[in-house]
């Protein structure tokens, strides 16, 4: 019998505990200090640069990545290849809080990737985490996003070619 009713509590707090953490996760990625994700100020680390993805011409691809990750330097050679088909506004975001500027900068120069890459605050990886899913913080997942003036919209994960990309942008948001 006590043991039913100590199994009962342990329940009912155990559920208390997740209810609290889903709660405070939820709200802390949305109105963390209540800026829209794309107004958030941004810096290019190679100019120093400071942009917000809301004040750039749309459309814009919006990648997160890490430098450790070899599946989203797939990635960026794909998006590479669309920039010199077609002028487009891409961001790459690294959202592993352990790398800092100075190795993201090496990245772009070893590569010769040419568009605006900085790093992604935990904030703001929590907004992108809550509005698309949390494929979002996780870099070998791929994750890209087309902002467009009307919306923005999750594309599917995986490494998505430089024709698939284009098609997605001419398909819109």
């Amino acid at each position: 019998m006590e043991k039913d009713k100590l199994l009962k509590a342990l329940s009912v707090l155990v559920i208390g505990l997740a209810a609290g953490f889903l709660l405070n996760f939820s709200q802390s990625g949305t109105v963390e200090d209540g800026t829209d994700w794309r107004n958030e100020t941004l810096q290019d680390v190679s100019t120093g640069e400071k942009f917000t993805v809301s004040g750039l011409e749309k459309p814009v691809l919006v990648e997160t990545f890490a430098v450790w990750c070899p599946t989203c330097t797939r990635q960026q050679e794909e998006i590479k290849k669309l920039h010199e088909k077609e002028g487009i506004s891409s961001v790459s975001l690294d959202v592993d809080p352990n790398e800092e500027a100075s190795k993201v900068q090496n990245h772009v120069q070893k590569n010769n990737f040419t568009w605006r890459y900085s790093i992604a605050s935990s904030g703001l990886t929590r907004k992108l985490v809550q509005q698309y899913g949390s494929s979002m913080a996780n870099p070998p997942s791929t994750p890209v996003v087309l902002v467009c003036e009307n919306g923005s919209r999750k594309l599917s994960d995986g490494v998505k070619t430089a024709e698939k990309l284009e098609q997605e942008v001419e398909k819109g948001c």
